[in-house]
């Protein structure tokens, strides 16, 4: 198909895929514990059913965890094969009365439409689907599509689930469609990703509460034991503290402060912290937040010294980092920084590896050239994404030989795991063009090589 064919066949399947996008979003698949897994279960169903529409041989697989849905379709005699990676599963909504509308029920706004998974990444879905509807029985590629069911928690069974479909699934080019472009109308590609690790850190100084007039003074409530002791993970100029972590610089992009305070809400007067860069900070250092705090909450709580605490902390770690070392000197300044004498208890939650993709060679020429066509003329850039998606590391490993293209659907008004999470129309249908574009430069590729 040519160029311009490929342009109009998008753009007859753009209603139809919208359509298809809107369902999906309807169906609240949320694989975190505590959760209705029958929703996962729908929703890798919706997922089958709409990669069967398209001609592919589909098989839902799952490995100790949630659904996957793998869908294949042979190559043309001679033809590379591309893997289409995306997930089904998205964030739980959080807080519903943040969110200007129901979250599970999608809607049209300025251009964006709401909806809890509309960008991360149901959005990715139905992108890979508009590019094979676009060929139809024209395909010029063999596909694979690996629809994971459990992104948003972790991937636990997806190395499992690699492995055991290893040979079926095997490609030439990986397409993982679960990043974002630069900005509305500057498409990009993502070569570094920071990596994570999860834990609590529980703080006990007593093994009761007692009465905070009778004994505060002289007797160390967990609390505030729990508060000075996070407030030994910062300097004061806001870096992070741990020895050992690493942390690197080299990002060529530049954020202005402006756009950095405007995408991220930083109301007037807030200050950023740390130091370098801002793409520095953002990309290539380590960041550690404190997500969450057992305690009593204000409005119940009585006036004693409370026994014991409990905080979640999040590190993402710089690529090059090791998570498992970089959990060890986490713990180690935990208990090292214990203030009086409390005792301190850190429990793993979860890590990932972060990673750095070599964006060069003519598969990553082809995407940027699909790109540039989709964005009439505008070249794409190269991006570090401050977030974690582990299993890319997975993927390296696994298809060592295999181009490896991070691109997305978001932008920086996405929203993505926050309230009113949402998808621009427009931005949408170019990634869905560039997609149907990429297939067909990946098969010109292949051509004139042979």
């Amino acid at each position: 198909m040519s160029e311009s064919e490929i342009r109009a066949a998008v753009e007859r399947e753009m209603p139809g895929v919208r359509a298809d996008l809107e369902r999906l979003v309807r169906i609240p698949g949320i694989a975190f514990d505590g959760f209705d897994h029958s929703h996962v279960e729908r929703s890798a169903e919706a997922v089958a059913e709409l990669l069967r529409g398209c001609g592919l041989d589909v098989t839902i697989a799952r490995s100790g965890g949630q659904p996957a849905v793998i869908g294949r379709k042979a190559a043309p005699p001679g033809a590379p094969t591309v893997m289409l990676y995306a997930h089904h599963d998205v964030q739980p909504v959080g807080d519903l009365s943040l969110w200007e509308s129901d979250p599970f029920e999608p809607v049209e706004r300025d251009g964006r439409l709401y909806g809890r998974g509309a960008a991360d990444d149901k959005a990715g879905i139905m992108a890979h689907v508009a590019a094979l509807r676009a060929y139809g029985d024209k395909l010029p590629v063999g596909v694979v599509l690996f629809i994971e069911g459990e992104e948003e928690y972790g991937s636990d069974s997806l190395e499992r689930l690699l492995a055991e479909h290893r040979d079926e699934i095997a490609s030439d080019v990986i397409v993982i469609a679960d990043s974002g472009n630069w900005d509305i109308g500057v498409p990009a590609l993502t070569t570094s990703l920071r990596g994570i690790v999860n834990c609590f850190v529980e703080v006990r100084t007593l093994d009761h509460a007692v009465h905070s007039g009778m004994f505060g003074g002289a007797v160390p409530d967990a609390l505030t034991t729990l508060v000075r002791l996070l407030a030994t993970l910062h300097t004061d100029a806001g870096d992070v503290a741990v020895e050992g972590l690493v942390g690197r610089e080299g990002a060529t992009v530049d954020y202005p402060e402006e756009r950095v305070r405007a995408e991220a809400g930083l109301i007037e007067g807030a200050e950023f912290i740390g130091t370098g860069r801002l793409t520095d900070r953002l990309w290539t250092k380590p960041a550690l937040s404190v997500l969450g705090i057992d305690a009593p909450p204000t409005g119940e709580a009585p006036n004693a010294l409370v026994p014991a605490a409990k905080a979640k902390l999040s590190v993402r770690l710089a690529p090059g980092d090791d998570p498992k070392r970089a959990y060890a000197a986490l713990r180690a300044h935990l208990e090292k920084h214990a203030p009086w004498g409390a005792r301190v208890t850190v429990t793993f939650e979860h890590d990932g590896e972060p990673c750095v993709i070599d964006a060069s060679g003519p598969m990553f020429d082809a995407a940027r050239s699909a790109f540039r066509t989709a964005w009439d003329g505008t070249d794409p850039v190269d991006i570090g994404v401050g977030g974690s998606i582990p299993f890319i590391a997975t993927f390296q490993q696994m298809f060592p030989q295999a181009a490896i293209l991070v691109t997305g659907v978001e932008d920086p008004h996405a929203r993505a795991h926050g309230p009113n999470e949402s998808l621009h129309l427009g931005e949408f249908a170019r990634v869905c063009l560039a997609e149907a574009l990429l297939l067909g430069k990946v098969a010109e590729v292949a051509r004139s090589r042979s």
